[in-house]
């Protein structure tokens, strides 16, 4: 474990750093950066990964462009390992236990940034993870990109009071495109939902326009 990492900075940090917080089941490796100056918005984008038995971490690709993507649309973001991955503390809770660790970085950013529209951005299984932490807390953007709502209860779930991103790869081979599809349609409130033709789950050779794609729906919604 990296031991120069700092840990619970009482100020979000000024340039991209890396650092622990505390979490419920232990220290949380966290990377935060922020935009250019001349971009800069009054919002903060926390960002979860992909399923961690899996593979899924932090610097996963997708999580990576969309923290790109969102920070050249001004906004300050922080990606975080959930419990047991990479340099995190604990052990993997089954989505329960990612729920809570997200909810502590969603306070650490509302006490360093109070100021600040809180947007949330998830892939995958963390697209689920997002969702649950929208139904009760101030998000003012949820993204989600390739949500598996055949393996998780997305059904039981309300949309969120805010704009709503789905981002769906007609190619995916992990989650299901039609039951994504049918998912959103029988939503009573119903997201803005990207189909990206030709796009597997992992958007490879697709990133670039992943990037894009997402600056170009978030524009509107940037405070």
């Amino acid at each position: 474990m990296n031991q120069q990492k700092p840990t619970d900075p009482k100020a979000f940090p000024s340039e991209q750093t890396e650092f622990f917080l505390g979490g419920p089941a232990g220290r949380l490796e966290c990377i935060a950066d922020v935009p250019e100056p001349d971009v800069a918005r009054a919002a903060t984008a926390v960002l979860c990964h992909p399923h961690p038995q899996h593979g899924g971490t932090m610097r996963n690709k997708v999580v990576t462009i969309m923290e790109r993507a969102l920070r050249e649309s001004g906004l300050a973001t922080v990606r975080f390992n959930t419990r047991g991955t990479g340099d995190s503390e604990g052990s993997f809770d089954d989505g329960n236990g990612e729920l809570d660790d997200l909810l502590a970085v969603i306070d650490w950013v509302r006490e360093t940034r109070p100021d600040d529209d809180l947007w949330l951005g998830g892939f995958s299984f963390g697209a689920w993870i997002t969702l649950r932490a929208a139904q009760d807390r101030p998000v003012r953007m949820l993204i989600t990109i390739a949500p598996p709502v055949e393996r998780y209860g997305f059904a039981e779930l309300m949309p969120p009071n805010c704009p709503w991103l789905v981002v769906q790869g007609d190619e995916d081979e992990v989650v299901s495109p039609k039951a994504v599809f049918d998912w959103v349609e029988k939503l009573d409130k119903q997201p803005e939902l990207v189909v990206m033709d030709g796009s597997g789950h992992f958007f490879h050779r697709r990133l670039m326009d992943l990037r894009g794609l997402i600056k170009n729906a978030v524009q509107n919604h940037l405070p």
